[in-house]
Order: C-alpha cells, then structure tokens, then sequence
C-alpha cells in the first residue's frame, strides 16, 4: 500500500476538498499547492500522478491530528524522514482519538480478529523485543473500515453488505445462480369469441372422425 493509496483514503472518507487538503498541510507547518495535492490524488495509472513522499504524508498526517484534536500547547513535531505502516496507524489512532477497543471494534466490521495485545505490539518502539510490524493488508482493512464508518455511502458499503448477506446464507446465494424456469404466460381470451367457442374448441380435440372407406 502506497503513500498515494492513503491519502486518496483518507481524503474520501472524510470527504476533504481539494483545498481543504491544502489547509491540513498548512496546519503542520508545510505549504502545498492544490496543483500538487490533485497530482497526488489522481489514479496510479494516471500519467500525471506524483508519488508523495514519507516526509510529505508525515506532514499531512500531522495536520489531520491538530485538525481533529486542536492546536495543543506543544509545537507539531517534525514530519518523519522514514514513515511506517506503524506510525500511519499510531498517527491515525491519536487523530480520531481512538482506544484499542475502538480499533478491535472496527476492524471486526472487515472480519479482522485480533486482540488487545496484538494491537499494542503495533505502537511500541521498534527496538522493543514485543514490537510487530504493521502490514499493508492489516493498514488497508483499518483504512476501509474507517470509511464504512465515517463515508457509509462509498463502494466498500455495498461490498460488505453482500458479503454479510452471504456468509448469512450461503446456500441460498448459490441457488439463486441457477436459472429458474420460465413461467407459463397468461393465456389470452378473445372478448370478441362465442360463449361457446372454448368447448366447441374441445369437442372438436375429443371427437374422432372417421372416413368412409372408398
């Protein structure tokens, strides 16, 4: 996962606009233009996509915290040289002022298990003999599972609903892939025909008639 790939994330979910963006990186003390924050924004097969720097997205980052938090009494500290999936996450956690429950809780909504210490291990120092190494995979469910909470009308909405919907019956999912068959369409009556046209009609299936032998 990307720098880029997190930043398009984040701006969705919280629906930031162009210059809104442009603001929340003033906030960290780095200025931007909005040419830069569309050239970041745009797909990865875009020709005119620009990667953003680690020390880029520390910064944005650190915006988005005073930005959700407030201005506190300490200046904001420097943006990392070298950013972690690590500290994307701890960032993430402070800026939403989110409890490790909070986090279970909303990884629970991708269907990701796993429990208190296992979270802790992903915010303590790296030279500690407990500290684990946050993944792309684990990065992008928090990321998704953020949108679902705070953009519940984006695609990811609509993907977990079906798979929900699955998991609850799923041999019900799987026959609903075999055709049907068709149904006998109504049968049309003439209002123009005789009273008597349809047993006539039937008379005439039942009756055998036979010929004269010549």
């Amino acid at each position: 996962m990307t720098n880029n790939d997190v930043l398009r994330r984040i701006r969705f979910t919280f629906q930031f606009k162009d210059q809104q963006m442009v603001n929340i990186f003033a906030l960290a003390n780095r200025q931007v233009s909005t040419q830069q924050v569309i050239a970041w924004l745009k797909p990865d097969e875009d020709n005119e996509t620009m990667p953003i720097s680690d020390s880029e997205l520390a910064s944005f980052l650190n915006g988005f915290i005073v930005e959700k938090r407030g201005r506190s009494e300490k200046a904001v500290p420097a943006p990392e040289k070298q950013l972690t999936k690590n500290l994307i996450l701890k960032k993430l956690k402070i800026a939403l002022n989110l409890t490790s429950d909070d986090i279970i809780a909303l990884l629970a909504k991708m269907d990701v298990t796993i429990g208190s210490a296992e979270l802790t291990a992903f915010f303590r120092k790296p030279e500690h003999k407990n500290y684990r190494h946050c993944k792309s995979q684990f990065l992008r469910n928090f990321l998704m599972a953020l949108q679902l909470t705070h953009r519940p009308d984006g695609p990811e909405k609509k993907t977990q609903q079906k798979r929900t919907e699955y998991r609850k019956n799923p041999i019900e999912q799987t026959e609903n892939k075999v055709a049907k068959p068709a149904k006998a369409k109504k049968r049309y009556d003439n209002p123009n025909a005789s009273p008597y046209a349809a047993f006539d009609e039937q008379s005439k299936r039942n009756v055998l008639s036979l010929k004269d032998k010549k």
